[in-house]
């Protein structure tokens, strides 16, 4: 029996279990090298079939069901059941809605001529500022949680979180200022700013990378370590648990944004957009990870998901950093030192810098 790859016997599984919930499309004919089908009356082709045609690169999120297809720069994000694709950010209607038959993801005609020709055969013209390339990114909102009458995590000899992780966010943003990016600090001094005005100043700014730092609390003081979170749907015990500690200012989970759009639209584009995102997120958070390991060897945790409200509805990607446990005495003391603190700050932006592309300014600095 050949040997196929995890991602070919999952995507062959996942089209077959759709077959059983989608009607079938008519016999198939050919147009210009690709198999169309009608339908509902409208014509279709494979989205497989035509990426491998066109050596686009493919991408199924099994949280949200989203397929990101990929070229060069080029990107266009896609939900079966859903007539609303997002081209380089940007919201287009097909019309008609992706389909699944057969255990295939099938395209509207309109699509191939509207959106997929013209975009990767450089006619395209995005309305959207595009998503910066790694090498390209150069704005950058560090995000110092809590703050004036939110101390955060408080440690048994009296460290408060929030004055741990300002420290460190300032140290954080004058480093990466002298690597050459924008910074922008959510909060400079201990001031309270609510969660949906941090994402708003991120998303306003349209900053290409979102940095939030915070410090963690466990009831059992044994527990230590350095942990980065970013967005996902599926999580564990800790990781919600966590999130509520974060999330605890009760604020609807609403995006201003998209207040005039239909409730449906909304949480269609939005979850395309966190779809993305959060891959992008998972690189970050893992050049993180692997620079405070690996440089300043300190105990990581690696890189888990939690349902923080600061990720969830900031624009670009985003990860939290958890930079240890005030509730360890080992590591209150730690964190209460300004050398490990410039550490962390120094080789936290090292882990930015190797994802940003900056691989020869990031090299050697610790």
């Amino acid at each position: 029996m050949p040997k196929y790859s995890k991602r070919t016997l999952f995507t062959v599984l996942f089209f077959a279990f759709l077959f059983f919930l989608k009607g079938c499309a008519t016999a198939p004919t050919t147009q210009k090298g690709l198999a169309t089908y009608s339908l509902n009356g409208t014509k279709y082709f494979s989205l497989l079939a035509l990426c491998e045609q066109e050596q686009v690169s493919w991408n199924y999120d099994i949280f949200t069901k989203v397929v990101i297809l990929e070229k060069e720069t080029q990107k266009i994000i896609l939900r079966p059941g859903e007539n609303i694709v997002l081209v380089n950010g940007v919201e287009k209607d097909l019309h008609y809605p992706v389909e699944l038959s057969k255990g295939m993801v099938l395209l509207p005609m309109s699509f191939k001529e509207q959106v997929f020709n013209p975009l990767f055969k450089g006619s395209y013209i995005s309305q959207a500022i595009p998503r910066p390339q790694h090498s390209k990114i150069k704005r950058i909102v560090i995000d110092a949680g809590h703050g004036g009458r939110d101390p955060g995590a408080m440690g048994r000899s009296g460290l408060r979180e929030k004055d741990a992780v300002l420290d460190i966010a300032r140290r954080l943003a004058r480093y990466l200022e002298a690597e050459g990016k924008e910074v922008t600090l959510t909060r400079s001094t201990d001031l309270f700013i609510p969660l949906a005005r941090r994402t708003e100043i991120a998303n306003r700014l349209n900053a290409d990378l979102f940095v939030s730092i915070h410090a963690n609390a466990n009831r059992s003081r044994a527990f230590s370590g350095f942990e980065v979170y970013c967005l996902a749907n599926s999580v564990d015990d800790h990781s919600r648990a966590l999130a509520f500690i974060e999330n605890n200012e009760n604020i609807k989970l609403e995006s201003a944004e998209f207040s005039d759009s239909s409730v449906d639209l909304k949480a269609t584009v939005w979850d395309m957009i966190n779809t993305s995102n959060r891959l992008e997120s998972q690189e970050l958070a893992n050049r993180v990870c692997s620079r405070i390991s690996a440089d300043l060897g300190t105990k990581t945790n690696g890189t888990k998901g939690g349902p923080f409200y600061v990720l969830k509805w900031t624009h670009m990607p985003a990860v939290l950093i958890e930079v240890g446990y005030v509730s360890n005495s080992t590591e209150e003391k730690m964190l209460k030192n300004s050398i490990y603190r410039q550490q962390l700050a120094e080789n936290i932006a090292a882990g930015i810098l190797d994802y940003c592309g900056d691989f020869n300014v990031a090299k050697g600095k610790k």
